[in-house]
Parts: structure tokens; sequence; C-alpha cells
């Protein structure tokens, strides 16, 4: 099951202070940074003769927030938005 979502929205821009027309893109997660405080700190604890270090238990979410890039097409202003909060659905564009 799909969510769709138009090319096209009319949304508020930040930065032109009013709604202007957005396109919409696929939001891109990016890696994570090896020079990062947790990966150095992890490289830390694994380092020698300990081993794995056990993880944190985390409780398992029931959906992820669906999230695209909008792009301002007055000013080019680059943001990201939240379509629906916790949902297991994915985002799909659409003309």
């Amino acid at each position: 099951m799909n969510m769709k979502i138009s090319k096209e929205i009319m949304t508020y821009c930040q930065k032109c202070n009013k709604h202007t027309k957005h396109t919409v893109k696929n939001y891109n997660k990016k890696s994570q940074r090896g020079s990062s405080l947790g990966t150095r700190r992890h490289n830390r604890a694994i380092k020698g003769y300990v081993g794995s270090i056990e993880p944190k238990i985390h409780p398992k979410k029931l959906g992820k927030k669906q999230k695209v890039m909008i792009e301002c097409q007055t000013c080019k202003n680059v943001g990201e938005k939240v379509v629906g909060m916790r949902t297991k659905k994915k985002i799909e564009i659409s003309r």
C-alpha cells in the first residue's frame, strides 16, 4: 500500500515568508560520519580484547515517519517535510 503525493505542492516557504509552489523529491538518508563522537566512542569500546559491546534494546516502532524533500520554485530553498506521522505506508510521488 502506497501513499501518493503530487510532484508539486503549495506550502509555506520560510525564506519567502509566504505560500509558494514547491517541487517534491524523495528523502535520502545520509550515512553516518566516521569521525562523529558516537562512532569514535564505539570504536574505543570494542578495541583490544573486549570484543563486541551489547547494544541498547529499544522498543519497536509500529511505523516510520515519512519524509519528503521540498524545494521552493521561486527562491530554490530546500527543506524537508513530514507527510503523516507514523505509518507503514511508503511514499509514492505521482503527477
